[in-house]
């Protein structure tokens, strides 16, 4: 072989493993240019829907369900729990096949560093990487020192008309918007609608802020006495999960069925199929 011939096949060889890496290198970014919208929509349940079943009762719907996440009611893992049950407890949900992926809602109302620091301790013991919470304006600050302490993120849920601090999101938002981003928003599709705001817009307004979400659905979305299975009454889904879409929204969306309590798995699997379906089919 001559000399000549020789430089050749070395630059050849040279260029196709450049141009190997440079092509592995942008696998990631043409993976996710190419992303379904629906990638955005992790569907889950709240476990509250299940508040009259035991844990294990409740496990078991979940998986007849087919959902992987669970955010976790107290019902199914006490407060009072030691931290023996409470690792015990959701080891039971991940034996399952199940993701906890928060839990709540948990009331921190009270202005007192050591009621706030044992829900904490609670949320950190049981794995949670996620509290929806209930709290008051005047125990924000004190909340956003544990957040950074435990490094679990918070997620301020909102309760209507009825609600005295934070009836709509945006009422949340505009006192969390400069504190940690840890700190942020679980929209409550039901309550929200009941206050006249435009659950879409509320959404877009939350942006990063938004940890995680509650579905519902109402006939009359001034009435939350209206609720049924989602897709039978008038919440905008498909508008809803389009935004979550176009935010590319990492956390998750919740079902919370707060009806027909003694018998809500048929309920609840009608919102599920739905959704999928929604979910399934999603343009942006």
């Amino acid at each position: 072989m001559t000399t000549t011939e020789s430089r050749k096949r070395l630059f050849e060889r040279s260029f196709d493993r450049r141009t190997f890496l440079s092509l592995a290198a942008a696998v990631p970014f043409s993976l996710r240019a190419f992303a379904s919208p629906a990638d955005s929509i992790r569907l889950g349940v709240a476990s509250y829907s299940l508040r009259k079943f035991s844990r294990p009762e409740a496990i078991s719907m979940i998986k007849q369900l087919g959902v992987k996440y669970v955010n976790i009611k107290s019902f199914h893992l006490p407060y009072e729990s030691t931290p023996a049950e409470l690792a015990r407890g959701r080891a039971e949900f991940e034996q399952a096949g199940l993701t906890v992926v928060g839990g709540g809602t948990i009331s921190l109302q009270k202005e007192d560093a050591a009621d706030v620091r044992k829900h904490f301790e609670y949320a950190k013991m049981a794995g949670m990487p996620l509290m929806v919470v209930a709290p008051k304006p005047s125990t924000l600050s004190l909340i956003e020192k544990h957040v950074k302490e435990y490094d679990i993120k918070v997620a301020i849920h909102n309760h209507g008309p009825e609600d005295p601090f934070f009836p709509a999101p945006i009422d949340a938002l505009k006192l969390i918007k400069n504190m940690d981003p840890r700190m942020g928003l679980c929209v409550d599709v039901g309550h929200t609608v009941r206050t006249g705001t435009d659950v879409v817009e509320a959404i877009a307004q939350a942006g990063s802020r938004l940890l995680d979400m509650h579905i519902k659905d109402l006939r009359d979305l001034s009435d939350k006495d209206s609720q049924c299975a989602v897709g039978e009454g008038k919440m905008p889904v498909r508008e809803i999960f389009q935004q979550l879409a176009r935010m590319n929204y990492s956390g998750y969306v919740n079902l919370e069925y707060e009806i027909n309590a003694d018998n809500p798995l048929p309920g609840m699997r009608k919102s599920f199929e739905y959704m999928r379906q929604v979910r399934d089919t999603l343009s942006v």
